[in-house]
């Protein structure tokens, strides 16, 4: 079947379509309904953890590695079958159970990228509880709103973390978090790590052994299909994360048929999504979907470069046999960038890998062809979010590959109508840039609300076109059907993959005690597609120098946002440009700063404003001298 026949064939008859994709999934009890708007499967029941361990043990995958973990920072590797994966997360489960843990319950997990924490998912969903991940290492601030709004009765966590060649201590940032927080959850059972063992609270504090001694192994809860699996937190325009809720069964589903159909995997084969489990590509390509199909999931603890080198991606391929590579075009910009010649690959055979797939931020072009000549493999870009938990437009290597454009993710994924719509609402030709909306009902394993907050998730995503998901990216459809996505339109901003939110870092800015007021805008970057830049302006009378002020701001975004915000450009003006309203310009400082030409806006309160800032912009290395103004 080719792409065209078989994206018009869920489009035809969805229902059917997603039946027969629901056959790959083992249920406890069969459901009433395949759809009822937003709502998929409904009345059936399963489990998670099953679908992605149990039943590969009852059916012949015992012995197969489920997890290879591969930890260049530590020299650790580590290999486990699917069987001993079951006993694991059966013993991790009954601690958690002991610890008054059950269906419903939410458990925060604050990890870094060793197999106990994909142990832990797995534990809590095979009790029916809600875990929410928050990558390890954000700053306490952070995880302290994240710790408020799921009131997890257990955290999860670690001794530390290793960043390079840098232990980044986990526990006083969680327990800074806790002391901040509202909620105190009753437990934290921590993973000692022998780099870098800590200090436990006593009567708060368990140490993962300790909590596992003596226990029971928990068997799978069953849980409706619609009950929430996860809640993974997004930026949000506001500086508040939202909560997006993922539910058991259309998940299992959806991220099942998209390992064969989108990333064309077989059963057995070795899957790598060299990312991090706080973010969804983690949760959807690390844990959950190798797992599901039946495939090898290889964690990776390390960079692709630095850990030691350039070669680090190539080696870890090699060894471990590894099909298909899923990874951010930073990733490979930064291999690039230490390895132009691409010299780190020649001691290692890749001939094993099948493809690379790259997502979280506009692939350019030029890194396409760098990494295609490379690697000697289809290099496929595809574009999705954190909302819809797996791809939206891709080239479906399991179905045909179809001609590639560079700059584009192809075409829509079967189950999503993609569309561009004006201001208005109305739909625009080819060609035309406009904003990238998803019609509804949106397909199987997307977000289904956000964490008791549905006022925010109609407002949102669904007010401003009622008939569709509007995705906050801007794009174009060309003649040919090729989707473009050209960034956001909004105020989330994509560091190295993450999305980050430019109303927080504002935020710890703004709360500097010698700010009057500031912008936080992103930029383009070469290497991590975008990075926030800050114009603020001081409160009169402050004394010390612009530098030691400009320091100690860098030093706070750190603190309350974390390193992984890249915030260190930053400079003081005067005064920032404004309409009439006081409404600040950001999207002319982003233009300003990007070199690309506009009209200066007619409500602008004062033109020479905007000289000011392009001057400031000049010093940090920015606004180009173009005709812009």
């Amino acid at each position: 079947m080719t792409y065209r026949e078989l994206y018009q064939s869920s489009l035809d008859d969805p229902i059917e379509y997603w039946r027969k994709a629901s056959e790959n999934v083992s249920w406890s009890r069969p459901y009433d309904e395949v759809n009822q708007g937003d709502r998929w499967f409904v009345g059936g029941r399963l489990n998670t953890c099953y679908n992605a361990v149990d039943r590969h043990v009852e059916n012949g995958r015992a012995e197969q590695a489920a997890l290879i973990y591969d930890s260049p920072v530590t020299g650790q590797k580590e290999r486990i079958t699917y069987r001993q994966l079951q006993e694991r997360v059966a013993r991790f489960a009954g601690a958690l159970r002991t610890l008054g843990v059950k269906k419903g319950d939410r458990v925060l997990i604050y990890m870094p990228m060793t197999p106990e924490a994909v142990i832990s998912m797995l534990a809590c969903a095979r009790l029916g509880a809600v875990h929410s991940v928050v990558f390890g290492g954000f700053a306490s601030q952070e995880l302290a709103v994240r710790i408020d709004d799921a009131r997890p009765r257990v955290v999860v966590s670690a001794s530390c973390g290793i960043e390079g060649q840098r232990i980044v201590e986990y526990q006083p940032l969680l327990h800074q978090a806790i002391e901040l927080s509202q909620h105190k959850p009753s437990a934290c059972v921590v993973l000692q790590r022998p780099q870098h063992p800590c200090e436990l609270t006593p009567g708060r504090d368990i140490e993962w052994k300790e909590a596992e001694r003596d226990i029971e192994p928990a068997e799978c809860v069953e849980v409706e299909a619609n009950d929430p699996l996860y809640i993974l937190y997004t930026s949000g325009t506001t500086g508040k994360p939202k909560g997006v809720v993922r539910d058991n069964g259309g998940h299992a589903v959806a991220l099942t048929w998209s390992m064969e159909h989108v990333y064309g995997m077989k059963p057995g084969e070795v899957f790598w999504a060299a990312s991090d489990i706080g973010w969804a590509v983690g949760h959807s390509y690390i844990t959950y979907a190798p797992l599901f199909f039946g495939c090898t999931s290889l964690i990776h603890e390390g960079k692709p470069i630095g850990t030691p080198d350039a070669g680090n991606f190539w080696r870890i391929i090699s060894e471990h046999q590894v099909r298909t590579l899923f990874t951010a075009p930073t990733a490979m910009r930064a291999i690039k960038q230490a390895d132009p010649e691409g010299d780190f690959l020649t001691p290692y055979d890749t001939s094993c890998l099948r493809a690379l797939f790259l997502a979280g931020e506009r692939l350019d072009p030029d890194t396409y062809h760098w990494s295609k000549g490379l690697l000697g493999c289809p290099v496929i870009d595809h574009w999705w979010q954190t909302e819809t938990g797996w791809p939206v437009a891709s080239n479906l290597l399991g179905v045909e590959m179809v001609p590639v454009k560079p700059g584009s993710p192809a075409h829509p994924v079967p189950g999503y109508v993609v569309e561009i719509l004006d201001d208005e609402g109305n739909r625009l030709p080819p060609e035309k840039d406009g904003s990238v909306v998803l019609k509804r009902p949106l397909p199987p394993g997307c977000f289904t609300t956000l964490w008791e907050d549905e006022e925010r998730y109609q407002s949102s995503y669904f007010e401003r076109f009622p008939d569709y998901y509007f995705t906050g990216d801007g794009g174009y459809i060309d003649e040919d059907g090729y989707l473009f996505i050209m960034g956001r339109i909004d105020d989330v901003i994509i560091v190295s993959g993450h999305n980050l939110s430019t109303g927080s870092i504002e935020e710890a800015v703004s709360g500097h005690p010698d700010v009057a007021e500031c912008a936080v805008f992103g930029v383009q970057d070469p290497l991590r597609t975008q990075l926030p830049v800050g114009l603020v302006v001081l409160k009169a009378g402050v004394s010390r120098t612009n530098a030691e002020v400009i320091a100690e701001i860098v030093a706070r975004v750190r603190e309350t946002v974390g390193p992984v915000a890249n915030f260190r450009k930053v400079e003081v003006v005067e005064r920032l440009p404004k309409t009439r309203s006081g409404k600040i310009l950001r999207s002319a400082l982003r233009k300003l700063a990007d070199g690309v030409p506009f009209k200066t806006p007619s409500t602008i309160e004062d033109p020479a404003v905007l000289d000011e800032a392009k001057s400031a912009l000049q010093k940090l290395g920015y606004a180009p001298e173009k005709p812009t103004l």
